[in-house]
């Protein structure tokens, strides 16, 4: 698919998001739908579990403060925010910001799959437990899952701490560095000498 059939694509596919109302609460709660952001022909997709206040405000992912840190994290990489995918498991933002439940995670599963179709990513990095554990459909603590790749529908899955968790344990930035460097090297990316 080219470009704009991609672009085309995900403009309906969101469409179509914005209209689901399969999670009763979600739907009632929600200001907006979450469905993404960033370029349709992204090499690389970051995938996080579900929408904060910030996101259902704005109806971006990754606005807040672990937004942010994300950002920082992508250009260490040498990369740019708008040259990857930013998306979540969910595309509502869950009330107080709990975890998903198994059910709505099964909801959203379709529309993931299918902007993930259209997308054609050969990297996806899991940001947190919760969204390598729902790809991957394992109950695997990430401590386990990270630091190696694992495979998702034909595409290289590398799990890795979610920056929320970074904020508040900041002794995992070194060991989120670690898989962001093994992904780069994965991805032909050279990266600058850094500590």
């Amino acid at each position: 698919m080219s470009e704009p059939q991609r672009a085309k694509a995900l403009k309906t596919l969101c469409r179509d998001v914005a209209n689901c109302t399969q999670c009763e609460e979600l739907a009632k709660t929600r200001t907006q739908t979450v469905f993404g952001v960033g370029t349709p022909m992204a090499r690389l997709v970051f995938l996080g579990e579900a929408p904060g206040a910030d996101e259902d405000r704005l109806g971006e992912p990754f606005v807040g403060r672990a937004g942010q840190l994300l950002t920082k994290i992508i250009e260490a990489c040498t990369l740019a925010r708008e040259k990857v995918y930013i998306l979540n498991i969910l595309k509502c933002r869950p009330p107080g910001n709990r975890n998903p439940t198994p059910a709505e995670s099964a909801n959203c599963r379709k529309f993931l799959r299918e902007q993930l179709r259209i997308i054609q990513p050969e990297f996806i990095c899991c940001l947190g437990a919760v969204a390598a554990q729902n790809l991957l459909e394992t109950t695997t603590p990430i401590g386990q899952l990270r630091g190696k790749f694992h495979e998702f529908e034909g595409i290289r899955v590398l799990a890795t701490y979610h920056p929320a968790y970074l904020l508040r344990s900041p002794a995992a930035k070194r060991p989120t560095w670690d898989d962001m460097k093994l992904l780069m090297k994965e991805m032909g990316i050279e990266l600058p000498d850094q500590n």
